[in-house]
């Protein structure tokens, strides 16, 4: 059988973290949550706004990497945007929701989606939440589409913010319904380990999460949010079928 080129192999490889990213890996540096503030009751968290930074890697016979940078930044009357942007040199992508923060929920108002690149077809996805309708609209590859909206339906990022403050608040088995692609999407999580691990910043205490899939997947998607740093996530790991590896380190994080 011929053998995969090898620029081939790193294309994919590097498509495959932009996907993660996307879709698992950027659930990362969701903003500190302060309780017992003035004006909340002592079990609602608060956001604050930061701007964060990760390094990733892929091991797929050669070894590649890419960064990317996540703010949640204050619009005042309770409307934050949350934003993401990943840089490599195959393709950059730029993600980010205008959303609510209410009674420890995120109330997503508006989803923008943009992955362009020299060596892949440029991608769009738009979604627009009317909670008074109940109804999401939206555009993916110039097709529009309708989804009806139920409470706690999110949106492709907002879930993550969700999951974070979820585990800060000591749940261990999480389940999230959002809308992506016109369709409801459905991700489940389980924290199934506590312990030390090394990172850049050192060895420190960490619960490990999982991704939960199927009996029979053979992906393995694991973790790593230290209490240390408000439970935020310092470290990711997926396991391919084929034994690739793809990893998410933190590098830093400043409040704003």
């Amino acid at each position: 059988m011929q053998k995969k080129p090898l620029v081939e192999s790193a294309f994919t490889g590097l498509s495959l973290l932009l996907n993660l990213a996307l879709s698992v890996c950027l659930i990362i540096f969701v903003a500190p949550a302060l309780a017992d503030v003035d004006g909340e009751s002592s079990g609602t968290p608060r956001l604050t706004p930061f701007e964060a930074s990760f390094s990733a890697s892929i091991e797929q016979g050669i070894t590649l990497s890419g960064s990317a940078k996540r703010i949640l930044s204050d619009q005042n009357n309770g409307v934050w945007l949350y934003r993401t942007s990943v840089k490599s040199f195959v393709a950059d992508i730029e993600e980010s929701v205008v959303l609510k923060w209410q009674d420890g929920q995120v109330i997503p108002l508006r989803y923008r989606y943009k992955l362009s690149g020299l060596l892949i077809r440029d991608r769009e996805e738009t979604i627009d939440f009317d909670w008074q309708q109940n109804l999401a609209t939206g555009r993916y590859k110039d097709k529009a589409f309708e989804v009806a909206l139920s409470p706690g339906l999110l949106d492709p990022l907002g879930y993550q913010l969700q999951l974070h403050q979820d585990i800060k608040a000591g749940k261990r088995e999480m389940e999230y319904r959002y809308v992506r692609h016109g369709r409801l999407d459905k991700e489940k999580f389980a924290v199934i380990n506590e312990g030390l691990i090394e990172t850049p910043q050192g060895e420190m205490n960490a619960l490990m999460v999982e991704k939960l899939r199927g009996e029979d997947a053979k992906r393995e998607t694991l973790i790593w949010f230290a209490p240390k740093f408000d439970h935020m996530l310092v470290q990711l790991l997926q396991t391919e079928p084929d034994g690739s590896r793809y990893e998410l380190n933190l590098k830093s994080i400043k409040q704003l």
